[in-house]
């Protein structure tokens, strides 16, 4: 029978840095990284592997929440990168146009298709949410805006106001007024908000990554576009996740044939290097705004076209194109979904192996036999999002292998390397995570000092 032995939950702190991070950055957060020993000291990063100081090396299954596409520091975008700042280009004059916000815009607007012509610049997806938000209600004249339950959009208060989720909500005041939910799929409660022609926008994800890697029903997205349509209602979609080649096409709404009025895109566009996000829109919508000479500066951000931002831009997506990195995603990320339900058939915690391109959901249930599930209860008693927690930990102590679960649903793995991600790692993902899922069903003392650890974190708190 296998065992899992557990890492002290009291791992002290490496470095007078660290000791520092703790004092006056975030203890919580050295806490619990202490508590799962996944507090180590990365030496270097490169492509999907991430090195240590003692000696390890960690598959990246992560991606920082699919920042790194194209790999932890592409030699082609640090090179472009380098030569900018050599340059000593003209950087933050606010004063000038930026030539390099020009290129990235015409290559995005390209990528894109579609309907959009215009491109805002900034700095997080949060950023964008909130610019789609301004842009929405200006051009409508109208003030509601409509998501789906189990959205992730950014921790700003415009940001939050489009998600459901009482976890991050919570102790942050009133959100904004006039936001709907629905559920992700369901057409006529939808229908039955816009038919009022009071929603400026619709903001959805085409592929829910933080509720659990949801793939929409069919049609799904072209019948609410046709809403959206009828009703003079903005369809936008938050690619911040499922852009830049992650889903196995450029954008995720292009895997089903729509052209939304608002596109918010992040995290992977510069290549994980440098803070970059950009909402698409057509030119209708950028009008409503920048109308007049008076208006020319009335929705900015200091660092938005910044030009190691744009350049980062730039080479990113010429490593997409030049190394076919959508398609080898696609086309690789199917034989890992394959992989992945081959070897974990007939385990009962597995429900499903889900996703598309190189985003991969694997959800787990209670288990049905009555010792496991004793076990799996006092879990969520303990905490909801616990066995997935437990779960990824074992992964990164004995596998090597560093993800995560979703953010939403704390029942789903997500399971997201770079698209650079080799055919001889994708063994080593799904034999690793066979191995640990069959440690759970096959080990007594993974429950138990599980469950001994749980106690020892909720107690320090």
């Amino acid at each position: 029978m296998a065992t899992a032995t557990f890492p002290s939950p009291t791992t002290p702190l490496q470095t007078e840095d660290q000791k520092s991070y703790a004092a006056h950055v975030n203890p919580v957060w050295v806490r619990l990284l202490d508590t799962l020993g996944m507090n180590l000291k990365y030496t270097h990063c490169q492509g999907t592997e991430l090195y240590t100081r003692d000696g390890r090396t960690i598959l990246d299954c992560l991606s920082g929440y699919c920042v790194h596409n194209v790999g932890h520091n592409h030699p082609h975008v640090v090179a472009e990168l380098v030569a900018e700042l050599q340059r000593q280009s003209p950087a933050m004059l606010q004063s000038n146009v930026v030539e390099e916000a020009g290129a990235l815009a015409r290559v995005l607007c390209a990528h894109a298709g579609g309907r959009v012509e215009k491109v805002f610049f900034c700095s997080s997806g949060s950023e964008g949410v909130e610019t789609v938000i301004k842009y929405a209600r200006a051009h409508t004249k109208r003030s509601g805006l409509v998501y789906a339950a189990g959205a992730f959009h950014g921790l700003t208060c415009g940001a939050l106001s489009l998600m459901g989720s009482d976890f991050w909500r919570e102790s942050f005041g009133p959100m904004l007024a006039d936001t709907h939910e629905v559920p992700f799929g369901d057409l006529p409660k939808l229908e039955r908000i816009l038919a009022k022609r009071k929603t400026a926008a619709v903001i959805l994800e085409p592929i829910q990554a933080e509720a659990g890697i949801v793939l929409p029903p069919e049609n799904y997205l072209a019948e609410v576009q046709r809403l959206c349509r009828q009703y003079g209602t903005l369809f936008v979609l938050d690619e911040v996740q499922t852009g830049m080649g992650r889903t196995g096409t450029f954008l995720a709404g292009q895997r089903y044939g729509v052209e939304p009025d608002m596109i918010v895109m992040a995290k992977a566009l510069s290549g994980g290097l440098v803070p970059c996000a950009a909402v698409l829109m057509t030119d209708e919508i950028y009008r409503s705004v920048f109308h007049s000479l008076k208006r020319a500066f009335i929705h900015t951000s200091t660092f938005s076209e910044n030009s190691l931002a744009m350049r980062a831009g730039l080479a990113t997506i010429e490593v997409l194109d030049s190394e076919d990195l959508t398609a080898r995603g696609e086309r690789l990320g199917n034989r890992l979904r394959d992989r992945l339900r081959s070897a974990l058939a007939g385990y009962e915690m597995v429900k499903e192996v889900r996703g598309a391109g190189m985003l991969t959901g694997i959800e787990f249930q209670p288990p049905r036999s009555l010792a496991m599930r004793l076990s799996y209860e006092a879990f969520k008693a303990i905490h909801p999002g616990l066995f997935g927690q437990i779960l990824v930990m074992r992964l990164f102590n004995d596998k090597n292998i560093l993800t995560q679960i979703c953010g939403n649903n704390f029942t789903v793995l997500k399971v997201a390397p770079p698209l650079t991600v080799s055919e001889a790692h994708l063994d080593q993902i799904a034999e690793s995570i066979r191995s640990v899922v069959d440690t759970i069903h096959h080990s007594t003392a993974f429950w138990s000092d599980a469950l001994a650890l749980g106690r020892r974190a909720m107690s320090s708190r």
